[in-house]
């Protein structure tokens, strides 16, 4: 890590800001199209607010059921060729939107955008886990993260200037255009990472053998579903972000400042994150973050309980929780994927496709509950923290704070797996 040169060929600069691109443009596909919504609704004849919210959830559907599809074909053809499928995919579907007729044409689009972008999502996990293992991937997720929150940060802001110039359909032009630089980006510059000995055959028998290596490792599942928990309550956030800052606070187009402000405290968690994780340790730092993010949730559900909290409390206590939900997301990520290098692919595609259809409709519901305030929501976060801490018990048999598998690469005696 402390080398210019990564094993790619890359310097260690640009394949953090390649693979940050490449997961950014699943953020991009929600974050920056939040401020349309109402347009949209209104061009397309959608006259419940809670109802625009499917254009995020078919979405996030297509993204997540597809991944389970591309994780095998990636382990056996490589990273390079399934991504650039995908992302003609996401390019093709993105620009057709705007020809949508009716809602249900648009929505169906917006499914197989989510198909292309599933790509990017599976080979970036899988790019990384091929390159680096332990610790090391875990500060180089954390920096990916870092890299990969300025998008969404801006994206609201993008999305409202291009509402300000003119039609909603110049969002999802502006889609197709940056996926199109970032695909020739790829074409160019990324290399193939998977080693030819870690090929595994496109065969129903290998492909459930795979599945079955991912299943039955106890401490990868139980960190991966309290991933969804986590991914549940953020899904839910971003479905009513523009009531919330909108329709509670009265902020109208300022509300993309409100939303960045939070995008930022995550970035910082991330970037920080980076710095510590070598000696602190991913078990350590996403344990407390987790206890940190469930407890700041309920005292800001409670306090929501006896009225809306002023906006400059709700940005405080809630980004103190987004703070923690950048530690605790990405460390759990690493540990879930820590044990499976053999089968990254298989391994990223499974997590991805529960974490993100599961969690999709965790953040429906929660974010359908919305009701004029922020409890809901809020209380959404309190209850699917608790969830995701029960979870890690069980990751660790009820411990925890330990070190864990991951202390092997430094020569310390690893804990019990």
């Amino acid at each position: 890590m402390s080398t210019k040169k990564t094993v790619l060929g890359l310097s260690r600069f640009e394949f953090i800001a390649l693979v940050a691109a490449l997961m950014s443009l699943n953020a991009l596909a929600i974050d920056v199209m939040l401020p349309a919504l109402p347009d949209i609704g209104a061009s397309l004849g959608i006259s419940a607010d809670n109802d625009r919210q499917f254009v995020l959830t078919v979405y996030t559907l297509g993204f997540g059921l597809s991944q389970i599809v591309y994780g095998p074909i990636a382990d056996r053809f490589g990273r390079r060729s399934p991504l650039m499928v995908g992302m003609v995919i996401y390019f093709f579907a993105a620009i057709l939107v705007p020809l949508s007729p009716n809602y249900t044409t648009l929505l169906a689009l917006r499914f197989v955008q989510g198909i292309g972008a599933a790509g990017t999502r599976v080979i970036a996990n899988s790019v990384v886990r091929d390159t680096f293992s332990g610790r090391a991937m875990a500060e180089v997720m954390s920096l990916v993260f870092m890299v990969f929150m300025v998008l969404p940060i801006i994206a609201p802001s993008i999305g409202q200037i291009l509402l300000l110039a003119g039609h909603w359909s110049y969002i999802f032009l502006f889609m197709g255009g940056l996926a199109g630089v970032f695909g020739l980006w790829v074409f160019f510059r990324l290399p193939e990472t998977l080693a030819p000995e870690n090929q595994r055959p496109l065969k129903i028998g290998v492909i459930m053998d795979g599945f079955r290596l991912v299943f039955a490792n106890r401490t990868a599942i139980w960190y991966a579903t309290g991933g969804i928990f986590v991914f549940g309550a953020m899904t839910g956030y971003i479905n009513a972000a523009q009531q919330i800052y909108v329709d509670v606070y009265q902020l109208g187009i300022f509300f993309p400042l409100a939303f960045a402000s939070l995008g930022l405290i995550q970035a910082l968690s991330n970037f920080l994150n980076s710095l510590m994780v070598g000696s602190i340790g991913m078990r350590r730092l996403s344990h407390y973050a987790l206890l940190a993010y469930t407890g700041s949730a309920a005292l800001l559900f409670i306090i929501s309980l006896f009225g809306t909290p002023p906006l400059w409390l709700f940005l405080l206590l809630f980004g103190f929780t987004q703070f923690h939900f950048g530690w605790a997301a990405g460390n759990m990520n690493a540990l879930s994927m820590e044990p499976l290098g053999m089968v990254a692919g298989t391994a990223s595609a499974v997590f991805g496709a529960m974490q993100t259809v599961i969690g999709a409709l965790l953040g429906l519901a929660i974010s359908h509950a919305f009701n004029g305030t922020v409890s809901p929501i809020i209380g959404g976060y309190a209850l699917m923290g608790t969830m995701a801490l029960l979870c890690v018990l069980i990751a660790e048999r009820g411990k925890l704070f330990g070190v864990g598998e991951e202390y092997r690469e430094h020569g310390h005696e690893a804990a019990e797996p």
